[in-house]
């Protein structure tokens, strides 16, 4: 079934303008849900706001947003005075920089959304996604949608592009706020890792490798279920032996890639650097006298 258009904007850059056709790149709709039943009869639970002063139920038609500025002390907001903070919706993507695609952690990745072009944008979209390709460049702008701003990020994907919304700043944690320990990586631990990694390297992502396995449990489940089956729940299976050295669980997940004749050698070279030959005493005595007579028997 061909995808259906979400929407429409101008993406303008300078003074090109390139009206583009805006898509769902993801599929929410796949992901399963479940109701609130009632135990006892299996009705729909419908869902009431109780008010916890007077103890008593509250209709839509009596709430208002606000905001806790102190511990249960709050400013409230109307419908009105919330709809005159929101964004107005410019339809237009309106691009402020070029940056390498390098330059964007993945970390700040939100929502992504295909766009094709629009009614006489093919030209100037051909021409904008080509540039962005060859100079491996992505472009940097602001969109306002549904009452709020975004950063997106449009780039290129094979023969077309893709508006990426990005977190803002304060959005994104720093890995600065977390506790990582310095700790120093022996050269044979980092050769075998290196091993490992190139032994299961591949040069592209094919994402249709990957599968949701708890998903298809629970379809197959609710089938059973509909079908009137009993369901039996799987043994959880025990765990492997737990590998406490370092260097041993490298050789290991090695061997159990079928890299067994490069565990072996990183391991026999290993050897060698971690044992030293040992040192020959010094001959003394009635041996050191005895020696050149072996060596004149000879």
């Amino acid at each position: 079934m061909a995808a259906r258009s979400i929407g429409s904007l101008t993406i303008s850059f300078g003074l090109v303008a390139i009206p583009v056709k805006l898509y769902s790149a993801t599929e929410a709709s796949r992901q399963i849900s479940f109701n609130l039943l009632h135990k006892t009869c299996g009705s729909r639970l419908k869902q009431q706001y109780f008010c916890a002063k007077e103890d008593i139920p509250v209709s839509r038609d009596e709430m208002v947003k606000g905001y806790e500025f102190a511990k249960d002390q709050y400013v409230m907001f109307t419908p009105e005075e919330l709809k005159a903070l929101e964004e107005a919706g410019t339809h237009a993507a309106d691009i402020e920089e070029f940056v390498p695609i390098s330059a964007v952690d993945p970390v700040y990745y939100d929502k992504a959304y295909y766009l094709a072009p629009d009614k006489g944008g093919a030209k100037p979209y051909a021409l904008f996604a080509k540039a962005l390709r060859e100079s491996k460049r992505c472009a940097l702008g602001r969109w306002a949608a549904r009452g709020k701003q975004y950063i997106v990020m449009i780039r290129p994907v094979e023969d077309g592009l893709v508006m990426q919304q990005l977190m803002y700043a304060g959005e994104v944690r720093s890995i600065r706020d977390i506790d990582i320990p310095k700790m120093d990586v022996r050269e044979g631990e980092l050769k075998l890792a290196k091993q490992l990694i190139e032994q299961q390297s591949s040069d592209r992502f094919d994402p249709s490798q990957y599968t949701d396995d708890v998903s298809s449990r629970i379809e197959a489940a609710i089938q059973k279920k509909v079908e009137g089956q009993e369901i039996t729940m799987a043994e959880t299976p025990e765990g492997g032996a737990q590998i406490i050295d370092l260097m041993e669980a490298l050789r290991a997940s090695l061997e159990k890639k079928g890299g067994v004749v490069a565990g072996k050698a990183a391991k026999a070279e290993s050897e060698v650097e971690t044992r030293k030959p040992a040192k020959r005493a010094p001959v003394r005595g009635k041996a050191a006298e005895a020696t050149p007579a072996r060596k004149r028997a000879k």
